[in-house]
């Protein structure tokens, strides 16, 4: 069954730059969304949780939205995110990512309710006949409680608007699933630190909220990967990225990382929304190396 859309690239869930008073700076959010074009990105998500989406309300993450999709000029896909802890605020982030022109979105589980396999998959399926776009899923059981099981896979995937899903469980397994067993599902790469693995089982994307500060390392990894298929290259270059994935993976700190490289990378991201603090000295400086030897390490593999 052919994808009603193709996800095929690096696709990077944008950071929201503030103002000290927490307001949202514009300017900044185009300097990176333009930062990221000129890199080469394949597609922008506005809303999700690196762009601190559970510190907005809805009409903060529409406005952000809708600038996003303002700047971008339909130079590449815009995603947006309708994660929400109330289906009614997920099913009114939908309509208005439809009404200002996004070309999809990402469709999570509601957060903290812990719903049914059953109720989850009804829940997805009342956006999908709302908003009839094509559909990326989220599952992150981490965050949100609930695995998106077969019974779910099974459920959604009778819509063609179910056309992928950002797999971040951190279950290895879950990537032999859906690569075996739902091959009409197109699966992306929802956890950096296992990307090589996505890869190797046919991924043909990866949402990598490193894409903020590092887009072209990122795009030397899907490329060597997806594109070349040459695994061996690829190893080398994630051996080079492992230092980055091991900070945002595990150290807590993913969405103050994340914006502190775009701080360090020459644009200002201002503050983090409570109740998150920003990185500290001692942290800032570890980031700074990872990124320095990061940047060295690959830009040599790519030379070769």
């Amino acid at each position: 069954m052919t994808p009603i859309m193709e996800f095929n690239g690096i696709y990077t869930p944008v950071v929201t730059p503030f103002h000290a008073d927490y307001s949202p700076n514009f300017a900044a959010l185009e300097a990176v969304l333009e930062r990221l074009i000129a890199a080469g990105v394949h597609g922008v998500i506005s809303g999700g949780s690196t762009g601190e989406n559970y510190a907005m309300s809805v009409s903060e993450r529409l406005d952000i939205a809708r600038e996003t999709v303002r700047i971008i000029a339909g130079r590449v896909p815009v995603i947006m995110g309708t994660g929400a802890m109330l289906p009614s605020d997920s099913m009114a982030l939908a309509m208005g990512g439809k009404d200002m022109g996004a070309d999809a979105l990402l469709v999570a589980t509601p957060p903290y309710a812990v719903p049914t396999e059953r109720e989850n998959a009804l829940a997805a399926l009342a956006i999908d006949a709302a908003a009839d776009m094509p559909i990326m899923l989220y599952n992150y059981p981490g965050r949100m409680g609930v695995n998106m099981g077969e019974e779910f896979l099974d459920r959604v995937g009778r819509s063609r608007n179910f056309c992928a899903i950002k797999e971040s469980s951190g279950d290895i397994n879950r990537v032999h699933t859906l690569a075996r067993d739902y091959p009409h599902i197109q699966m992306s790469c929802g956890m950096d630190d296992q990307a090589l693995e996505f890869f190797a089982w046919g991924a043909q994307s990866w949402v990598c909220g490193g894409s903020n500060f590092l887009p072209e390392q990122h795009l030397a990894l899907w490329r060597a990967c997806a594109v070349e298929g040459n695994f061996d290259k690829g190893r080398r270059i994630m051996s080079a990225m492992m230092p980055l994935m091991r900070v945002l993976e595990q150290g807590g700190k993913f969405v103050q990382s994340i914006k502190y490289g775009v701080t360090f990378e020459g644009i200002e991201t201002g503050a983090i929304r409570p109740p998150l603090k920003g990185l500290n000295k001692d942290d800032k400086r570890a980031l700074e190396q990872v990124i320095r030897v990061l940047k060295t390490t690959i830009a040599k593999i790519e030379e070769e």
